[in-house]
């Protein structure tokens, strides 16, 4: 194959094979392999041929010759620039049918192990879902000013976004006047980031500055907010600068978990599921596959202000929640106490840090893991081995790192992966959530 010279184009011709992790389509020709966004397995298509960057061969899409009867008209006039979607071009059904599929191959190709039961995907509303994101704001004469937005696919830049068909409707209406205000604001080329938050009866903007407010720039804030209903805060530095500027005493934000009674406070900056109702769909299988009940102890690590841990405790199980960020130990405690459940307690430890002695003392019989995308190989070479609980529940937001750790547990630690499933936590994006169980076997007489 040829390698295109600066300024020269190659224009190449080819079925594409498979769809990356990250949505782009795979395409081979003779022993190379391109990455091509916006196609679909078994359309023929004409590319350009990129350069080799960052250690792949991209392409770029001229036109497609035959086209997937998977593939249906982008709801969004800003898909292909904004990179906050990838898959709108694939119909709903085979998005969710992807995300198993990478999950599963994950599991086989890295894990070396299969799922007994593959558990139905997850899903729920697919539009105007996202109850959390953070914007970037940037001042570019040549685009008009103020652009506020997500960035743009394989692009540092950013997409200057009116409105955003996947966040909460009470946030995406706040798009085109916030380009207004921020331009407006003395400080308007030191403000890099929104965050945007939405609980289930308030909304909530934080406005990062890198320069003081001016007392006009107050004002402005003021005014805003009162007019759009929003509580609005301001961080001049790190995230515990936060405070709130309008109401001066706002209402904390919640979530509710009905199905178990539980009402969950949380801060404008803290961590939370983005999809509230895939959210409480995840709780719901997650309490049914652990089935914590009276009597038993479970562990819950990485359990943020408690999504998990307030279920497990509300069906009678003693619950010792576990996290790093001190901050969100603090509103998990707070929101026992306001729940009434006397059976959840919350401990302060870092989980990365390959000591796990304080924990393998406390004698849980199951153990819950919500990581990050980084996994948890540290509690699982740490912990596991010397407690080895009867039944583990893993909440997963990589495929590939759930993967690695799947292998230690089954080939390592002699558990059985017996249900493992995709949880559409992002629709229209190529994030994937998913849900394994391992349990331990039980010894033979």
């Amino acid at each position: 194959m040829p390698t295109p010279k600066k300024n020269s184009t190659i224009i190449l011709e080819a079925d594409v094979d498979d769809l990356t992790h990250a949505g782009e389509g795979v395409v081979k020709i003779g022993g190379r392999v391109y990455f091509v966004p916006g196609v679909l397995p078994g359309e023929a298509i004409r590319f350009t041929a990129g350069r080799k960057r960052r250690g792949k061969f991209n392409g770029r899409l001229q036109e497609i010759l035959r086209v997937s009867p998977h593939r249906v008209e982008p709801a969004c006039t800003y898909f292909g620039v904004c990179g906050g979607c990838t898959f709108q071009h694939l119909a709903e059904d085979r998005q969710r049918e992807s995300k198993e599929k990478i999950l599963l191959d994950n599991l086989e190709r890295i894990g070396k192990t299969v799922p007994g039961t593959v558990l139905p995907p997850l899903s729920g509303e697919t539009w105007h879902y996202r109850r959390k994101a953070r914007p970037g704001c940037k001042f570019v004469p040549g685009k008009g000013g103020i652009l506020v937005g997500f960035r743009e696919q394989g692009s540092s830049y950013l997409t200057s976004l009116r409105h955003c068909l996947t966040l909460d409707d009470r946030l995406s209406v706040l798009l085109d006047p916030l380009h207004e205000l921020i331009a407006g604001l003395h400080c308007a080329r030191q403000v890099p980031q929104l965050e945007f938050a939405a609980g289930d009866d308030a909304v909530a903007v934080v406005l990062r500055h890198l320069v003081p407010l001016t007392g006009g720039d107050v004002d402005r804030l003021k005014a805003f907010a009162e007019q759009q209903s929003v509580q609005l805060h301001v961080q001049p530095s790190g995230l515990d600068s936060i405070r709130p500027l309008w109401p001066k005493d706002p209402e904390p934000l919640a979530y509710a978990l009905t199905d178990y009674d539980v009402r969950l406070e949380f801060a404008p900056a803290d961590f939370i599921q983005v999809n509230g109702g895939v959210n409480a769909a995840m709780v719901r299988q997650g309490m049914e596959l652990l089935r914590p009940a009276p009597g038993e102890h479970v562990l819950d690590l990485f359990c943020g202000l408690g999504n998990f841990t307030l279920p497990m405790a509300r069906l009678g199980a003693r619950v010792t929640g576990v996290e790093g960020d001190s901050s969100l130990v603090d509103r998990g405690a707070a929101n026992a106490r306001a729940n009434g459940l006397e059976g959840a307690e919350f401990l302060s430890m870092d989980l990365c840090s390959g000591d796990m002695a304080p924990l393998a003392e406390l004698g849980f019989n199951k153990l819950f893991l919500d990581p990050p995308r980084s996994g948890a190989l540290e509690v699982i070479q740490g912990l596991v081995g010397q407690a080895m609980p009867e039944r583990i529940v893993y909440v997963s937001c990589n495929p590939a790192t759930l993967a690695r750790d799947a292998e230690v547990l089954v080939h390592r630690h002699g558990y059985v992966l017996s249900h493992a499933g995709a949880i559409n936590m992002f629709p229209h994006t190529a994030h994937v959530e998913s849900m394994a169980v391992f349990q331990r076997p039980t010894p033979r007489r």
